[in-house]
């Protein structure tokens, strides 16, 4: 029988994969550059296949080291959660997170799952709200934490993700060959509005904004229905859209990238757990590819191993 799998190696591995660096790895796990070297040596012939390749300066995973980073993260995950479980100082107390609704119905089962399963005695008071809400909370010490639509101008928010904003319409109807565009958007102080707005203007598109609601489910209704066009992130897709791109008169827009913002709090220990897992949980959640069928399995790939989502490309539908 094979010696199992040494997680410091694992945990240095992990480091040298999202620095690209060793000599930055090594700063980050306390070792010296020669010590990080050898453990990865060493990992390599434990594997029996090499995990790294240069790329420049940095040093780029191959595609056996790829395969295990995935693995990497959960083992190290579950090593965290086991001792958490036989932690007589585990957390306890009350934490408050918000979240728009299209982010919590995507995002916060993964979420919820992990943070619970290794922290059992904490309360999680979840409250749903557009992004421009949740900043106000934070202000205001309504919130310990928020997951939000990153914008440099409503304030600092930590980025864990970047997602494609994209054009969407239904799949079972021509709504997006209308001469004069029926929209569904979110409020007027809605970024995602603001961006699909400038770009229709610069193209001279004819539009009429039909829908303006900040729930999620509204807007997906109004899409799936065909009753109008509108802007998601690559998360929010459901099954029975149509991406729509340039060849479709749609100009490009701009990332979506999501964040978490801290609050003022008398537990800051329990927010920087959340915060962790919510970084981790968003790291290792997919998107609908499009080319599955049946039931998408949200959690059957990596973020970074999907297939990105094409123009013209159509969901199953329900």
């Amino acid at each position: 029988m094979k010696a199992p799998l040494d997680l410091d190696q694992l945990q240095t591995f992990i480091s040298i994969a999202d620095t690209g660096s060793f000599t930055r790895a090594a700063e980050e796990v306390h070792r010296t550059q020669s010590a990080v070297s050898m453990q990865m040596r060493r990992l390599e012939e434990r594997i029996g296949k090499p995990l790294f390749e240069k790329d420049g300066r940095t040093n780029k995973l191959t595609e056996e080291g790829d395969k295990l980073l995935s693995y990497a993260r959960r083992l190290l995950y579950l090593n965290r959660e086991t001792l958490a479980a036989f932690d007589d100082r585990r957390l306890e107390g009350t934490i408050r997170i918000g979240t728009p609704d299209d982010y919590a119905d995507r995002f916060l089962p993964e979420i919820m799952a992990r943070f619970t399963r290794s922290n059992p005695r904490v309360e999680l008071t979840v409250i749903c709200e557009p992004t421009p809400g949740l900043v106000e909370h934070i202000k205001r010490g309504n919130l310990d934490l928020a997951l939000v639509t990153h914008n440099d101008t409503r304030g600092q928010s930590e980025v864990v993700r970047r997602e494609p904003l994209l054009w969407v319409t239904s799949a079972n109807h021509a709504t997006h060959e209308q001469e004069t565009l029926p929209m569904a958007f979110g409020r007027p102080n809605c970024i995602w509005r603001r961006a699909a707005v400038d770009v229709l203007d610069r193209q001279n598109r004819d539009y009429r904004i039909l829908f303006t609601s900040f729930s999620a489910t509204v807007i997906t209704a109004a899409v799936l229905s065909g009753l109008a066009i509108s802007v998601l992130p690559e998360c929010a897709l459901r099954p029975g859209m149509r991406v729509l791109g340039e060849a479709d008169g749609f100009g490009a827009l701009p990332d979506c990238r999501i964040g978490i913002m801290r609050g003022q709090t008398s537990r800051p220990e329990i927010v920087d757990a959340l915060a962790r897992h919510i970084s981790e949980s968003l790291d290792n959640i997919s998107v609908p590819t499009g080319e599955e069928t049946g039931t998408f399995d949200f959690a059957a790939l990596a973020f970074s191993k999907m297939k990105r989502t094409k123009p013209n490309q159509i969901l199953p539908g329900w």
